[in-house]
């Protein structure tokens, strides 16, 4: 079983994990090459072992066989950071602001579309209610990457597009990932 990255202790006045943060810790953790080796990868779906993040954030080690990837989706309330370990991952961002409740559809404008490609030790920070997808592009190596979310996820949109519309399809909480 893989080790957990050790968290730092926290005061209970503390001020709560910037994204810098976050960033800063899926940097250092991307670096510990025995955790990330050490993070069994299957040739069918994506596994994954969660970490001690910062603050009492949320973070994961993921591993991301061949082809595969998250669906359109966002973390709700909870800014994050997320960084490539090993392999290359390619993220499919919206370059706007959503509104964050009380929609289904939207019609999107044609120049929010954002593709970066996110190769070993390449990774960002985002804000809250970021809408992206993460993929593995290729079509025969594995990849590996390290999140971190502050708050812990509260909640994940899913969304599905067809050209530019965007529809939210569903709504998931920590009790539906249990």
């Amino acid at each position: 079983m893989p080790s957990r990255t050790p968290s730092v202790p926290v005061a209970p006045d503390a001020a709560p994990p910037t994204q810098a943060d976050l960033l800063d810790f899926v940097r250092r953790t991307a670096a510990d090459r025995d955790l990330v080796a050490s993070l069994p990868l299957d040739p069918e779906g994506r596994t994954w072992v969660r970490l001690d993040g910062p603050g009492g954030s949320e973070a994961w080690l993921i591993g991301w066989p061949p082809g595969t990837g998250t669906g359109w989706h966002d973390h709700a309330d909870s800014v994050g950071a997320f960084l490539t370990a090993s392999g290359q991952l390619t993220e499919n961002s919206l370059a706007t602001r959503l509104p964050t409740d009380g929609w289904k559809t939207l019609e999107l404008s044609e120049d929010v579309d954002r593709e970066r490609a996110l190769g070993p030790g390449t990774g960002r920070a985002f804000g809250v209610h970021h809408v992206h997808e993460v993929l593995n592009p290729s079509p025969t190596e594995h990849a590996v990457s390290v999140h971190a979310y502050y708050p812990p996820l509260p909640r994940i949109r899913r969304y599905s597009r067809t050209g530019q519309v965007l529809r939210l399809e569903a709504v998931e909480r920590p009790e539906d990932w249990q």
